[in-house]
């Protein structure tokens, strides 16, 4: 098949794109490859996708249009999916209109060649932030999410809005993926977990928000996107739901899914784990809880493995070991 993945210089887009191209699909890979972060990182991604004949690097951010257009024009992609946004809780308090730019009208570009070239199969990803200021654990994709707690989740959660509006209109298949606290090899360094890793092996003090009494429900990537390339040919059909708690919507061809291990994790045992693996314990700066933070994440996976018979499962321990293994390989190497 051919594919529109956005995203491919970063985290996700990048492990899901070389799962991809090693079963022999045709990928397209869009990025802007900002410096947000270490562009360096972004491009030793790249490389790695670079190095099959099956791959296109495209390098134009979302909100140029026209040079999206280009992109969809020559692949005629049979699947898009749309991983790349500007993330980041912290971030978002200081640069909002970024998110304005790449996650509402980067996303709504998709969104429209999705429907110009009546692709199969669009999958959006979005947040477990969606949920906001949610306390009914664990988060069920079928629960309203009307409270978004930072300018990141208000405009994932306008994506998925005008991703159900274009479904509704065009019946475009649509998937909306709802991620939860995604770690492991190659990750994002503005991520809590390469963070702590960075700081401990540099002998320096790691801000622990809350005084540690935090839990998030850690997916391993590896996890994230043997569930992503498993609901690839799980395509909504109006009228045709999975099960009794399937989000399928009533109007569109358009669905929400949950992926998350479903096991939330103490943020001291994490730290914890991230200590043993590196065989050195951290200075802890213990503090108040960040601006549009929230204490709990847990999701519930059910429908996803309702829809493809899997579900995440790696230990919190056992992808903080492989995490903390690559740190080590990589930045040896650099």
């Amino acid at each position: 098949m051919k594919f529109v993945i956005t995203g491919t210089a970063g985290f996700i887009g990048n492990n899901l794109a070389l799962k991809l191209l090693a079963q022999g699909h045709t990928v397209f890979g869009v990025d802007a490859v900002t410096d947000y972060y270490d562009v360096q990182l972004k491009r030793d991604r790249l490389a790695l996708c670079e190095a099959y004949d099956n791959f296109t690097a495209c390098e134009i951010r979302l909100e140029d249009n026209a040079a999206l257009t280009d992109v969809f024009d020559r692949c005629r992609p049979d699947v898009v999916i749309h991983l790349a946004a500007q993330a980041g809780v912290r971030y978002s308090l200081e640069h909002p209109r970024e998110y304005v730019d790449t996650n509402v009208i980067g996303s709504f570009n998709i969104t429209e060649l999705s429907k110009i070239h009546a692709v199969k199969h669009l999958i959006i990803a979005s947040t477990s932030s969606a949920y906001g200021a949610s306390e009914d654990y664990p988060f069920i994709e079928t629960q309203a999410a009307p409270h978004p707690l930072t300018i990141y989740a208000a405009t994932k959660l306008a994506s998925e809005l005008i991703a159900h509006s274009h479904s509704s209109l065009h019946q475009i298949p649509t998937t909306i993926l709802r991620f939860f606290s995604v770690y492991g090899p190659w990750g994002r360094p503005d991520m809590a977990f390469y963070l702590f890793t960075d700081k401990i092996m540099k002998g320096e003090t790691i801000d622990v928000f809350n005084h540690g009494k935090l839990q998030r429900d850690f997916t391993y990537i590896d996890d994230l996107t043997a569930g992503i390339d498993a609901l690839i040919p799980c395509i909504p059909e109006t009228g045709k739901p999975a099960g009794t708690h399937d989000s399928l919507s009533p109007v569109a061809p358009y669905r929400l899914v949950n992926i998350g291990n479903g096991a939330p994790v103490e943020l001291m045992d994490y730290i914890d784990a991230i200590e043993t693996s590196i065989g050195q314990t951290a200075k802890k700066n213990m503090i108040e809880m960040q601006p549009g933070d929230v204490k709990q994440t847990y999701a519930n996976s059910d429908l996803l493995y309702d829809l493809t018979g899997y579900r995440p499962s790696t230990d919190f321990r056992e992808g903080i070991a492989r995490f903390v293994a690559w740190y080590k390989a990589y930045y040896a190497g650099r």
